[in-house]
């Protein structure tokens, strides 16, 4: 079993054994997930990257729990979805390789569609 199953197994039973399913349609995880990213952004919010780099060094663990915060609910939907998680990955990455060759989008912030 590889560990992302492993995890979402664990994520399934802690919600399960709470009886918490009941609450967790698409929409509300979706929800869900959304406000654990801005909660990793306001981490961020009016920084500059010295005080940002700073600001880690000092806070990484509550950093860490927000960001597995947004992995919670994305491994919870992927299971609830029946959505392979690291194919998606693998997929979405050989999907973005194309959109963005190295010898056009190196060192470029440019939208694909603009390269």
């Amino acid at each position: 079993m590889s560990d992302i199953k492993k995890l979402i197994g664990e994520i399934s039973n802690f919600r399960d054994v709470r009886d918490w399913k009941q609450f967790h349609n698409p929409k509300d995880c979706a929800i869900s997930l959304s406000l654990e990213a801005s909660e990793v952004l306001e981490h961020f919010q009016w920084k500059n990257p010295e005080e940002i780099k700073k600001y880690v060094e000092t806070n990484k663990d509550e950093v860490s729990e927000e960001l597995a915060d947004v992995l919670y609910w994305v491994l919870l939907m992927s299971g609830d979805l029946n959505i392979d998680i690291v194919k998606a990955f693998d997929k979405k990455m050989l999907k973005n390789a194309k959109k963005y060759p190295v010898n056009k989008a190196k060192g470029k912030h440019t939208k694909y569609n603009k390269l």
